[in-house]
């Protein structure tokens, strides 16, 4: 049996609504452990920071190892600049590994 548009258009919407909490939960996880790092103390250019973190996330799916020759290092692909900035501010914040 098939579902009438008015039906779909429903669960869409509570789709929608469910994906808009989803992500804003992990957006809250995501800055709870950036400011904890220290990251909301450095200024630092919005576009490297993205690049930085898209490179945290390549890390962590394994797609770095691969493309680097099987090394895992944190530097390794990260501008420099931003390698410097992000040491440092987690440093700061006193929540870096040791």
């Amino acid at each position: 049996m098939k579902k009438p548009s008015s039906k779909i258009r429903e669960e869409i919407g509570k789709l929608q609504e469910q994906l808009k909490q989803a992500e804003t939960r992990e957006a809250e996880r995501i800055g709870r452990i950036a400011l904890k790092a220290g990251l909301g103390e450095i200024e630092i250019d919005e576009t490297e920071l993205q690049d930085a973190f898209e490179h945290l996330a390549r890390r962590f799916r394994g797609e770095l190892a691969a493309s680097i020759g099987g090394r895992k290092r944190v530097e390794d692909g990260i501008p420099s600049t931003a390698t410097a900035t992000v040491a440092s501010g987690a440093a700061q914040g006193g929540h870096g590994e040791v």
